[in-house]
C-alpha cells in the first residue's frame, strides 16, 4: 500500500515539476512587459502555494523559478503583481508559514507599484491582513499602509458604516497602528540608521547599571524613539524626506477623519504639531485647535501617554526596569517636542497631580541637558500650575522637591531676569500653598531679602511679590525664631533699596501681633522713612484703630502705655549715643522728626487704649473728648508709681524719671523744643491739663520757654501754648501771680509783634478765666467766708484792669487781635461774672453785648469773628447768674439771621441754648476734667433760666416767619434746644407745639430744613410718654398724608423764591419723601415707625460736619435701626425697590435707611422671594415712578444671583417685563429693557447642563413663555430679545433641549417668516420673475443663516426617536399650511438635517413628510419649490421603498398629464435632487426614473421660458445614471419606447412633439432598431401623423425621417406589425400636401430624406408637389403680390427663401436612380436649376448648386451604359451657360467654391464614361473664360483648383 502511495506521490511530483517547467518556459518566452505581467498575475499565487509541498525537489524548483522571477521583476518597475490575490492568500489561516513569508515578500514588492487608487482600495485589506501575524510582518504591512493614507478619501459625514477602515472591531490592530504612526511622526527627516554609530550613553548614570550587557553596541536612535522603533520605520526601503512628509500628513488626515478614537490620537497630533516641516505642523495644529474644547485634558490615559513620550523609558531600579531590552528602550523626545507637550500639560489638572512624572518634567525642563530658556519658562509655568491646581494631599510630597528645584534654579541660573522672576513668584505661590515648609526656614527669607537688595530691577518686583506671599507662613513664630525674625526685619528696614524696606514693613506688621512692642518700634522707625510707599504703609498699620466690635478689638490689641514708653525711652537713650541720632539746629533728637512725631502719636494712642477709650489720632477735638478719662488713668498711674517709689529705697529724683507719665512728658518736651508741631503741643497740654496740681507745677520755671511757644507763627499753636501757660500760671498765687499777669498786660500792649500780642491776649484771657473759676469754686466751698488770701482786693483790681485791657482790643483794626479779645472775654465770661460795670459810660457789659451783637450781621466781619462773637455772647449768662442783659442778648441773637449762614445758625442755636438756661449750662465745666454727661451745676449757683420765654418767641414768632431763612434758622435753634435740653420740663410740656413747628418746616423747599425738621420730629417723639407718643403719631400721619401745611402769611418782604428753589414743584413736592416714609410705616400698620425712618434717612452733609455731628444723630440712628429690626421682612422688599426710585430725594433717603438697616449682605438672598413678589406686583403699578423703580430694582436683584428657588416665577417676570417694555414712558421702557437683558443673561446661565435638574426645569418653564409670548409679540424689541435669548439658551443648554424640540422647532420655523420685514413680501410681489427668484433665494439664505435657524440646528443635534413622533406631524402641518418663504424653506432645511442626523429613526415618518413636501413641490414660488425638491432628494434615502415608488409614480403622472409648467419643473427638480443626494435610491428605481428623464431631456424649449434649465437637469440625471447614452438606450429600450408612445398619445401637442423627438433620438443613437421595437416606434409615429397640423407636429416628421434613415435596411424585410416603406411614404407624401408653409417645408425635407434612405422612386408625385412650389416662389411671381407692411414682408421673404432652399435640397435628395423617371424629368429639372442660378440671391444659388451636385451625381446619362450624347450635350450646354454666373460671382467665395466642385464632378464623370464629345466647344470656351477669371481669385486654393480644371479643358482642345 505504502509503495503505491509513494509511486503516486512520485508521479504527482513529476507532474508538478512538469507544470513548473511550463511556467518557466512561458516566462522565458514573455517578450513584452505586458505579457510578463499577465503570466505573473496568473501563475505567481499558485506557484507560491507550491512552497507548501513536502517534496524537496518541488520546493527547490519553485525557489529557482522565484529567483528568476525576482531578477526579471526588479529590473522592470512598471510590472504589476497580483497583490489582491496575494493578500487573500496571505490571510488564509490554513497557509503554511513558509508560504506566507514568501507571499508577503511579493506583497511588499507589488503594493507600492499599484496605482494610487488601487492602493487606497486595498488599504483596509492590509489592516485586516495584519491580525495575528508575527511582529516583523505586521511592521512591513504598516510600512506599506502609511504612505497610502495621504491619498485616502474619507466620507464627509463620519458615520461609522461609511468609514473605509472599520477599526471599531479591531482594538489590537488599532493599538499596533497607533504605535507605528507615533514612531513615524517622531522620525526626523533624512535620518540614517548607522549600525556602527553606537549610542552615546545619554543616560550613562542610570544606564550603566541596567544595560551594561548590550548597551554599548546599539546605535543611537532619534530622540523619542528606541533603536527598534527607528529600524522598523526605516524598513527595507527607507522613505525620502518628501515621502516621509507625505506619510506624516497622511497620518494627520487619518486622525482628522476620526478613523481612530480621538482620545488615542491626541498625542499624535501634539507630536505632529512640533514637526520641522511647516505643512505637517500646521495641519496638526489646526486639528488640535478644532478639537481643543472636545478633548478632556484631565483624562489620565492622555496625560500618562504624554508623560511617557516626554520622559522616555526611565530605567527604574525595579525588576521591570531591568527587563526592558536595550533596543526597546525609548529615549526622551527632543526639546522641540517637549515645547509642544508642556503647554498641554498646563491645561490639565490631572497632569499637575500625576506623581512622579510631574516632578521629573519640572526637573528635566529646568536642569536637563538639552533644555533651553523657552522650555525653562514653560517648566516654571508648570510649577505655578502645580502650585495652583494640585490638591492638598498630592502636593504634600511634592513641596520639598519643588522648593529645592526652585532654590537651586535661583542660586545657579542668572541669565534671564524674566525666568528668575517666574521662579521667585513660584516660591511665593508655593509658600501660600504650603506654609509649613517655610516656617522653619528663616534662612530662605534672608536669602530672598538679600536677593532683593542685589537683583536686577525687573526681578525685584517678583521677589517682592514672593516675600509678600510668604509673610503668612511666619505669623506663628515663637521664641528664638521670633527674635531671629525681629533682628532680620530690623536689619533690612535700614537698607537703601526702597523695595526691601517696603517688604520689611510688611513683615513687621504681619508676622508679629499688634501688641508686640519691638515690631511696633520698627514700624515707628519706618514711619519716618523718606519714601511714601514705606512710611505710608507703616502709618497705615500703626494708625489702624482697634475695631468697634468685640471680636475685632480682642484680636487688635495695643501695647500697654508704660511698657511702650519704657521701651522707647531705652531705645532713645541708646540712639543718642550712636550716629543714628538726628541733629536739627542746636538740638539733638534720638529720632528723625517724622518718626518722632509718629512715636508720640502712637504713645498717645497707647495711653488712650490703656485708659479704656477708643484711641484716635485724627482730630484734636475728638481727642479732647477723651481727656477726662485719660486724666483718671494718669492720676492712677501717678499715684501707683508714687506708692512704689515711696516704698522703694531709691531716691525720689530717680523715681520721677521712672514714672511713664513723666517720661512721656519728657519726650513731648524734647520733640516740641526740637521741632514743634500741633499734635505734640496738644499732647503736652492734655497731659498737664488733666492733672495740673501735680504736673503743671513742674513747668513754672519754664514760663519763658512756654512764652516762646506763644510767639509761634501758627495761630492754633499760639492758642494751645496760651492755654498751657494759663494752666501753669493757675498753680501759682500771690505776688508771683501778680507779676505774671502784669507781665502779660505789658506784652499785650507792646505792639511790635502782632503774634506776641495775640499769644499774650489769649493767655491773659485764659488766665483771668481760670482765676475766676478758682474763685467761684472756693466761694461755693466756703460760703460766707468772704476774705481769702488768694483773692485780695488789689488782685481783683488787677483782674479788672486785665479785663479792660482785653476789651480795648475788641475794636482793634487787626482781625486777629479782635478775635483773640473776643475769645478771651468769652473765656472770662464763661467762668464768672465779668469784672466790669453793668452799664454806664466806658467799657461796660451793655456796651460789650451791643458791640458783639452788631458784629453778627455785619458784612465786614469774617465768619470766624462772627462765630466767636456768638459763642462769647452765649457764655455771658453762664458765668454770671445776675447778668442784666440776658433777654436783650437772646433777642439780639435771634434777630441776627442772615441768608445762607447755616453753620452760623448752628452756633447761634448752641449760644441760645447756653444763654437760655444760664448758670446751669454744661458750658460752665472744665472740659479737661469733666465730661458733659458727668457735669452737674454747683448747688449754690443763682438760677437765671429763661427757656419758656425763648421757646415762646421761637415757636410763635420765628417758625411762622414769612422769611424762609428765618424759618430755617428757627428750626435749627429749636432742634438745638430739644437736643440739649431734652430733660427740661418746659420742653417736655410743649412737645405737640414743637412737633407741629417741625412738621411745618418739613414741607420747606430746601433739603437741610427738611432734614433738620425730620431729625427734630424723631427727638420729640422719643421725649414723650406713651400717651404723648400716640397723639404725636396720629397728628403727624394726618398732616403728612393729607398734605395740609401751615400757611405762611405773604407780606411785603416775603421771599417767595429762594435762590436754588426755582423749578421745584409747588405742590409740596418736597414732602414726597416723607409721604413715602409715612406710607411705608402705615403699611407695616405701625405708624410710629415713621420717626425711626426719619432718623435713618439722614443724608445731608451737614451732619458730618463738626457742628452737625455734635447732635449725635448716628447714635440715635443706630437705636432706631435696632427698633426696626423686627419689621425687616415687610420692609426689605419695599426699601429695596425705593433705592431705585427716579426721585433723587426719595432714593437718597431710602438708601440711607437701607444702609442703616441692612448691614448683613445676605439679607437680600434671605428675602429674595418676598422682594421678587413685591417687584413683580409693582411692575404694572399705575404710577410710572413705581414701574421704573421696579424694573431697575429687578435688574439689580437678578444680577449674579443663583435663582434656583424662583424658577417658577421666571415666566411671570418675563411676561410682565414684556408688557412694560411697551410702556408709554420712555424711561420706563429703557429700564425694562435693562431688566430684560439681565434676566436673559441669568436665564441663559441657568440653562447650563451643569445645573442638572434646575437647568431642565428652567428650560421647561422658559421656552413656552419665550415662544408664545416673546416671539409672537408685536413689539420689535421684545421679539429680538426673545430670539436672542432662545439662541443663547440653545447654545448653553445642549442636550437638555431634546424634550422641548417638538415645540421649539416649529415655533422658530414660524418666526422665520413672522420676523422677516414685511416690505420684502411687498417687493417680491412687485418684482419680475427673474428678480423675484434672485430676491427670494437671498431671503431664504438670510433666513437659513438667521439666529433662529442656528437654534434649530442646535436642537436637531439632539433629536432621536423619542421626539420625532411629536415633531413630524407639526412639521408636516407647517409645510402644508405655513405662511412665508422663510418658514417653508426652513422646514425643508430641517428635513434635510433630520435625514443626516437620525436616518434610521426617521424611516417610519418619511411617508408623512413626503406627502407634505409634495404640496410644496407645486408651490408657485420657485425658491420654495427648489427647497422642497432638495429636501425630497434627501428624504428618499430614509424612506421605505414603497413610499419612494409612490412618489415616483406621482411624479411620472404629473409630468405626463399635467399641463402647467410648475408640475414639470417640480418633477425635474425632484428627480435631479434624488439623483444627486440619494444616487443609490435612484439606481434602485432606475426603470421608473430614467425613461422619464430621457423624455424630459427632449423637452422643447420656448423662447422666453427657462425650460432649457430643466432639460439640463434631466440630461444630467440621464447621463449620471447610464453607461453612455447608447448603452442607456439599449438597456431601457422597452421602457423608453413605452414612455415615448405614451407621450405621442398625449392630449398635449407639446408632449406629442416631445415624444417624437425622443423617438428620433432613440433611432439616431441605436443606429439600427430591431423588431419588434422598430414596428412599435413607426406605428406610433404614423398614428401621430394622422389628422390636422398642430404646433410642433414637425417633430413627428423629423422623427420618422430619422428612424427610416437609421433603420432602412431593417425596413426592407417584411415583418408583421411593422409598417412597410410604402405605407410610410404614403403617409409622408400626404403631409407634403398640407397648407401650412413652414410645416410643408419640413414635410418635403423629411420625405426627401425617406426617399433617399429607401432609394424608392416616387419622384413623379414628389416633383408635382415641389416644382410648383419653386415656381410659385420665383421672383416674377413674388413681384405681383400687393405689398403688405414691412414686417410681414420680411417674414414672408424669409419663408420663401426657406421654401426655395428646402425644395432644391429635397429635389437633389429625391432624385431616383431610375432611367425612366430621369428621362421624364432631367431636362425640366436642369432647366429649373439653371434659371434659378441666373436670377437668385447667393443663398439660393448655393442651394441650387448643391442640388445640382446631387443631380449630376445621380444622373444616369453620365454612365456609359445609359449614354445619350445629344441629351447630355443639351443639359451640359444649359448648365455651362448658367454656371458661369456663379463662377464669376466675385462677392461670395462659397458660391464659387460650390460651382467649381460641380464642374470638377462633371469633368470627372465625363472622364469616367468617356463622353467628352458631349461637352461642346461652346461649353468649353465658356468654362475656360470663367475659370480664367478665377485664376486671380483671392483664395489660393480656388486659384489652384481653377487652373487645374482649366488645364484639363485646354488639353481637350
Amino acid at each position: 500500500m505504502t509503495w503505491r502511495m509513494s509511486v503516486a506521490t512520485a508521479k504527482y511530483c513529476v507532474f508538478v515539476k512538469d507544470q513548473l517547467e511550463r511556467v518557466f518556459l512561458r516566462l522565458g518566452h514573455a517578450e513584452t512587459d505586458e505579457q510578463l505581467q499577465n503570466i505573473i498575475s496568473k501563475f505567481l499565487p499558485p506557484v507560491l502555494l507550491k512552497l507548501s509541498s513536502t517534496q524537496e525537489g518541488v520546493r527547490k524548483k519553485v525557489m529557482e523559478l522565484l529567483v528568476h522571477l525576482n531578477k526579471r521583476i526588479k529590473s522592470r518597475p512598471k510590472i504589476q503583481l497580483p497583490v489582491e490575490t496575494l493578500l487573500v492568500q496571505y490571510q488564509d489561516p490554513a497557509a503554511v508559514s513558509f508560504v506566507t513569508n514568501f507571499t508577503i515578500i511579493y506583497v511588499k514588492m507589488g503594493y507600492p507599484r499599484l496605482p494610487v487608487e488601487k492602493q487606497c482600495e486595498l488599504a483596509p485589506t492590509l489592516l485586516t491582513a495584519m491580525e495575528g501575524k508575527p511582529q516583523p510582518q505586521q511592521d512591513s504591512l504598516m510600512h506599506l499602509l502609511i504612505p497610502t493614507l495621504f491619498h485616502m478619501k474619507y466620507p464627509v459625514e463620519s458615520s461609522k458604516s461609511a468609514s473605509p477602515f472599520n477599526l471599531a472591531e479591531k482594538p489590537k490592530t488599532v493599538q499596533l497602528l497607533l504605535d507605528f504612526m507615533l514612531d513615524v511622526l517622531l522620525m526626523p527627516y533624512g535620518y540614517v540608521l548607522n549600525e556602527s554609530q553606537s549610542r552615546q550613553n545619554s543616560s550613562s548614570a542610570q544606564g550603566s547599571s541596567s544595560n551594561s550587557g548590550g548597551g554599548s553596541g546599539i546605535p543611537q536612535p532619534p530622540p523619542g524613539m528606541s533603536f527598534y522603533a527607528a529600524k522598523r520605520v526605516i524598513g527595507d526601503n527607507p522613505w525620502t524626506p518628501e515621502q516621509l512628509e507625505q506619510c506624516k500628513l497622511g497620518i494627520v488626515k487619518f486622525i482628522e477623519a476620526e478613523q481612530v478614537p480621538e482620545l488615542e490620537a491626541v498625542l499624535h497630533l501634539v507630536i505632529a504639531s512640533s514637526d520641522t516641516r511647516h505643512s505637517v505642523a500646521t495641519a496638526a495644529d489646526l486639528e488640535l485647535k478644532s478639537k481643543q474644547s472636545l478633548i478632556d485634558w484631565n483624562n489620565p490615559a492622555i496625560i500618562n501617554k504624554m508623560y511617557k513620550v516626554y520622559l522616555g523609558d526611565i530605567p527604574l531600579k525595579t525588576k521591570e526596569g531591568a527587563v526592558l531590552k536595550p533596543e526597546l528602550k525609548r529615549d526622551p523626545v527632543s526639546t522641540r517636542v517637549k515645547l509642544k507637550i508642556v503647554p498641554h500639560l498646563l491645561r490639565s489638572r490631572q497632569a499637575a497631580e500625576t506623581f512622579p512624572a510631574n516632578i521629573q518634567v519640572v526637573y528635566d525642563g529646568l536642569f536637563g541637558t538639552n533644555t533651553n530658556s523657552k522650555l525653562r519658562t514653560l517648566s516654571l509655568q508648570f510649577v505655578h500650575h502645580i502650585c495652583v491646581t494640585c490638591p492638598e494631599v498630592k502636593i504634600k510630597p511634592l513641596g520639598p522637591m519643588l522648593l529645592n528645584g526652585l532654590t537651586k534654579l535661583i542660586n545657579e541660573y542668572k541669565e534671564d531676569p524674566k525666568l528668575l522672576s517666574m521662579a521667585y513668584s513660584a516660591v511665593g505661590k508655593l509658600s501660600s500653598r504650603m506654609p509649613h515648609l517655610f516656617t522653619k526656614d528663616i534662612a530662605l527669607v534672608q536669602q530672598l531679602f538679600e536677593a532683593l537688595c542685589k537683583e536686577e530691577p525687573e526681578t525685584r518686583l517678583a521677589i517682592q511679590e514672593a516675600l509678600s506671599m510668604m509673610v503668612g507662613a511666619y505669623s506663628t513664630l515663637e521664641g528664638a525664631q521670633r527674635t531671629l525674625m525681629e533682628a532680620l526685619v530690623a536689619s533690612y528696614l535700614i537698607k537703601p533699596e526702597v523695595q526691601v524696606r517696603q517688604v520689611a514693613v510688611k513683615f513687621a506688621s504681619t508676622v508679629f501681633p499688634s501688641d508686640h512692642i519691638p515690631s511696633r518700634y520698627l514700624l515707628l522707625l519706618a514711619a519716618g522713612d523718606p519714601r511714601e510707599e514705606v512710611h505710608g504703609e507703616a502709618q497705615r498699620v500703626l494708625r489702624c484703630l482697634p475695631g468697634r466690635n468685640r471680636k475685632e478689638s480682642s484680636s487688635k490689641q495695643m501695647p500697654s502705655f508704660p511698657e511702650m514708653v519704657y521701651y522707647i525711652q531705652e531705645k532713645a537713650s541708646h540712639r543718642m549715643k550712636t550716629p543714628a541720632k538726628y541733629m536739627t539746629g542746636t538740638t539733638v533728637l534720638p529720632f528723625n522728626p517724622a518718626a518722632f512725631g509718629e512715636i508720640v502719636l502712637y504713645l498717645r494712642m497707647c495711653l488712650a487704649h490703656s485708659a479704656g477709650v477708643v484711641p484716635t489720632s485724627q482730630s484734636l477735638a475728638d481727642m479732647q473728648d477723651h481727656a477726662p478719662a485719660i486724666g483718671r488713668y494718669i492720676r492712677t498711674l501717678m499715684s501707683s508709681s508714687q506708692a512704689t517709689s515711696s516704698s522703694s529705697s531709691s531716691s525720689s529724683s530717680k523715681s520721677g524719671e521712672t514714672n511713664p507719665v513723666q517720661i512721656y512728658i519728657g519726650l513731648l518736651q524734647q520733640l516740641l523744643a526740637g521741632v514743634g508741631g500741633l499734635p505734640v503741643m496738644y499732647c503736652l497740654l492734655e497731659a498737664v491739663s488733666v492733672y495740673p496740681e501735680k504736673l503743671a507745677a513742674k513747668f513754672v520755671d519754664k514760663t519763658e520757654w512756654i512764652k516762646s511757644l506763644m510767639n509761634s507763627s501758627k495761630e492754633e499753636m499760639r492758642e494751645l501754648a496760651a492755654l498751657f501757660y494759663s494752666v501753669v500760671v493757675s498753680t501759682v498765687s500771690g505776688n508771683e501771680l501778680k507779676s505774671m499777669i502784669e507781665q502779660l498786660i505789658k506784652t499785650t500792649k507792646d505792639n511790635h509783634s502782632p503774634e506776641i500780642q495775640h499769644g499774650s491776649l489769649l493767655a491773659l484771657g485764659f488766665t483771668v478765666g481760670r482765676y475766676l473759676a478758682k474763685k467761684k469754686m472756693k466761694m461755693a466751698e466756703q460760703q460766707g467766708v468772704e476774705t481769702n488770701a488768694d483773692f485780695l482786693p488789689e488782685q481783683e483790681e488787677l483782674i479788672q484792669s486785665a479785663t479792660e485791657t482785653i476789651g480795648s482790643f475788641l475794636d482793634s483794626t487787626s482781625p486777629l487781635l479782635a478775635i483773640a479779645a473776643c475769645t478771651a472775654l468769652g473765656e472770662i465770661g464763661r467762668n464768672g461774672p465779668l469784672p466790669i460795670p453793668s452799664e454806664g459810660s466806658g467799657f461796660t457789659k451793655l456796651h460789650l453785648v451791643e458791640s458783639l451783637l452788631n458784629r453778627i450781621p455785619s458784612s465786614k466781619e469774617t465768619n470766624k469773628m462772627k462765630e466767636r462773637a456768638i459763642q462769647t455772647l452765649g457764655y455771658f449768662p453762664v458765668g454770671d447768674g445776675d447778668f442784666p442783659h440776658q433777654k436783650l442778648l437772646l433777642q439780639g441773637l435771634m434777630d441776627s439771621v442772615e441768608a445762607k449762614q447755616i453753620e452760623l445758625q448752628f452756633t447761634i442755636g448752641e449760644a441760645i441754648t447756653s444763654a437760655a438756661i444760664g448758670t446751669s449750662s454744661v458750658a460752665a465745666r472744665d472740659a479737661w476734667l469733666v465730661t458733659e454727661e458727668e457735669y452737674t451745676p454747683p448747688a449754690g449757683a443763682k438760677v437765671n433760666d429763661v427757656v419758656p420765654w425763648v421757646l415762646d418767641v421761637i415757636l410763635n414768632k420765628h417758625i411762622t416767619s414769612p422769611n424762609p431763612h428765618v424759618r430755617q434758622a428757627a428750626c435749627i435753634w429749636l432742634l438745638s434746644l430739644v437736643r440739649k435740653l431734652s430733660a427740661h420740663k418746659e420742653v417736655k410740656s410743649h412737645l405737640k407745639e414743637i412737633q407741629s413747628a417741625f412738621v411745618s418746616v418739613l414741607s420747606e423747599n430746601d433739603e437741610l430744613s427738611q432734614d433738620v425738621a425730620s431729625k427734630g420730629l424723631g427727638l420729640v417723639y422719643e421725649l414723650g410718654n406713651e400717651q404723648d407718643q400716640q397723639e404725636l403719631v396720629s397728628t403727624l400721619v394726618e398732616t403728612l398724608m393729607t398734605g395740609k401745611r401751615a400757611k405762611h402769611e405773604v407780606s411785603g418782604e416775603t421771599v417767595v423764591f429762594q435762590g436754588g428753589s426755582l423749578g421745584k414743584t409747588p405742590d409740596g413736592q418736597g414732602l414726597s419723601t416723607y409721604k413715602e416714609l409715612c406710607s411705608l410705616a402705615s403699611d407695616l400698620s405701625q405708624p410710629d415707625l415713621v420717626y425711626k425712618f426719619m432718623n435713618l434717612a439722614n443724608h445731608h452733609a451737614m451732619w458730618n460736619s463738626r457742628k452737625g455731628a455734635a447732635f449725635g444723630f448716628n447714635v440715635i440712628a443706630t437705636r432706631a435701626g435696632e427698633q426696626l429690626a423686627p419689621f425687616l421682612p415687610q420692609l426689605v422688599p419695599r426699601l429695596y425697590r425705593y433705592q431705585f426710585d427716579p426721585n433723587l430725594g426719595i432714593r437718597q433717603a431710602m438708601t440711607s435707611i437701607w444702609n442703616a438697616l441692612v448691614t448683613d449682605k445676605s439679607m437680600v438672598d434671605k428675602y429674595l422671594k418676598e422682594i421678587l413678589q413685591d417687584l413683580v406686583k409693582n411692575l404694572t403699578s399705575n404710577m410710572w415712578r413705581v414701574r421704573e423703580s421696579s424694573c431697575l430694582a429687578l435688574n439689580d436683584l437678578l444680577r449674579g444671583r443663583p435663582l434656583d428657588d424662583i424658577i417658577d416665577k421666571l415666566p411671570e417676570i418675563w411676561e410682565t417685563l414684556f408688557r412694560v417694555q411697551d410702556d408709554i414712558k420712555e424711561s420706563v421702557r429703557k429700564a425694562a429693557e435693562l431688566a430684560l437683558k439681565t434676566l436673559s443673561k441669568v436665564c441663559v446661565k441657568m440653562c447650563d447642563p451643569a445645573k442638572g435638574a434646575a437647568g431642565q426645569k428652567t428650560i421647561a418653564v422658559l421656552l413656552p413663555c419665550l415662544l408664545d409670548k416673546g416671539m409672537m409679540s408685536p413689539v420689535t424689541e421684545v421679539r429680538a430679545l426673545s430670539i436672542n435669548t432662545l439662541v443663547k439658551i440653545s447654545k448653553s443648554a445642549g442636550a437638555m433641549l431634546k424634550p422641548h424640540a417638538p415645540k421649539l422647532i416649529p415655533a422658530l420655523l414660524e418666526s422665520l417668516s413672522v420676523l422677516e420685514p414685511q416690505v420684502l413680501n411687498y417687493l417680491s410681489l412687485r418684482a419680475t420673475d427673474q428678480e423675484k427668484a434672485a430676491m427670494d433665494s437671498a431671503r431664504l439664505s438670510a433666513a437659513k443663516s438667521s439666529p433662529m435657524m442656528e437654534t434649530i440646528n442646535m436642537c436637531l443635534q439632539y433629536l432621536d426617536v423619542s421626539v420625532l413622533g411629536e415633531l413630524v406631524p407639526r412639521l408636516c402641518e407647517l409645510i402644508r399650511s405655513g405662511v412665508g418663504l422663510g418658514t417653508k424653506g426652513g422646514c425643508a432645511s430641517v428635513i434635510v438635517s433630520l435625514t443626516t442626523q437620525c436616518p434610521q429613526d426617521l424611516t417610519p415618518y418619511s411617508g408623512k413628510l413626503m406627502s407634505a413636501l409634495l404640496s410644496g413641490l407645486t408651490d408657485r414660488n420657485s425658491v420654495i419649490q427648489k427647497s422642497c425638491a432638495f429636501a425630497m432628494g434627501h428624504l428618499v434615502r430614509t424612506s421605505r421603498d414603497s413610499s419612494t415608488e409612490k412618489l415616483l409614480q406621482k411624479l411620472n403622472g404629473w409630468y405626463m398629464e399635467k399641463e402647467e409648467p410648475v408640475y414639470k419643473t417640480s418633477c425635474a427638480l425632484t428627480v435631479h435632487a434624488i439623483g444627486r443626494y440619494s444616487p443609490d435610491v435612484l439606481k434602485n428605481h432606475a426603470k421608473e426614473v430614467l425613461p422619464l428623464a430621457f423624455l424630459g431631456m427632449h423637452e422643447i424649449a420656448d423662447e422666453e421660458k427657462a425650460e432649457k434649465e430643466e432639460c439640463n437637469l434631466w440630461t444630467e440625471v440621464w447621463q449620471e445614471n447610464v453607461p453612455g447614452s447608447f448603452g442607456g438606450i439599449r438597456l431601457y429600450l422597452q421602457e423608453l419606447i413605452t414612455i415615448a408612445q405614451k407621450a405621442l398619445q398625449s392630449q398635449s401637442w407639446k408632449m406629442k412633439a416631445q415624444g417624437a423627438i425622443a423617438m428620433a433620438s432613440i433611432a439616431k443613437q441605436t443606429s439600427s432598431l430591431v423588431p419588434p421595437y422598430l414596428g412599435m416606434i413607426l406605428t406610433a409615429l404614423l398614428q401621430g401623423l394622422a389628422g390636422r397640423t398642430w404646433a410642433g407636429k414637425e417633430e413627428l416628421l423629423k422623427a420618422i425621417a430619422c428612424v427610416v434613415t437609421a433603420c432602412s435596411a431593417e425596413l426592407e424585410k417584411p415583418v408583421p406589425n411593422q409598417p412597410s416603406i410604402n405605407e410610410i411614404l404614403q403617409a409622408v407624401l400626404k403631409e407634403c400636401g398640407k397648407e401650412n408653409p413652414k410645416y410643408k417645408i419640413v414635410a418635403i425635407s423629411c420625405t426627401a430624406d425617406v426617399l433617399k434612405a429607401t432609394k424608392e422612386d416616387r419622384f413623379q408625385e414628389f416633383a408635382d408637389i415641389v416644382i410648383p412650389l419653386i415656381k410659385k416662389n420665383s421672383p416674377e411671381s413674388i413681384g405681383v403680390r400687393t405689398s403688405k407692411n414691412e414686417d410681414e414682408n420680411e417674414k414672408e421673404k424669409e419663408l420663401q427663401l426657406e421654401s426655395l432652399l428646402g425644395a432644391f435640397e429635397s429635389l437633389g435628395k429625391a432624385w431616383p436612380r431610375n432611367v425612366e423617371t430621369q428621362r421624364c424629368y432631367r431636362q425640366e429639372l436642369c432647366k429649373l436649376m439653371c434659371e434659378r442660378l441666373k436670377l437668385s440671391t447667393w443663398k439660393v444659388q448655393l442651394g441650387v448648386l448643391q442640388s445640382m451636385n446631387a443631380f449630376f451625381q445621380g444622373l444616369m446619362l453620365l454612365e456609359e451604359e445609359h449614354a445619350d450624347p445629344e441629351a447630355l450635350a443639351e443639359i451640359l450646354l444649359e448648365t455651362c451657360k448658367s454656371i458661369t454666373y456663379s463662377l464669376e460671382n466675385k462677392t461670395y467665395s462659397s458660391v464659387r467654391t460650390e460651382a467649381l466642385s460641380v464642374i470638377e464632378l462633371l469633368l470627372k464623370k465625363l472622364e469616367e464614361s468617356k463622353q467628352w464629345e458631349s461637352l461642346t466647344s461652346e461649353c468649353r470656351v465658356l468654362l475656360i473664360e470663367s475659370l480664367a477669371t478665377m485664376e486671380t481669385d483671392s483664395r489660393p486654393e480656388l486659384q489652384e483648383k481653377a487652373s487645374l480644371l482649366k488645364k484639363t479643358l485646354e488639353n481637350l482642345e
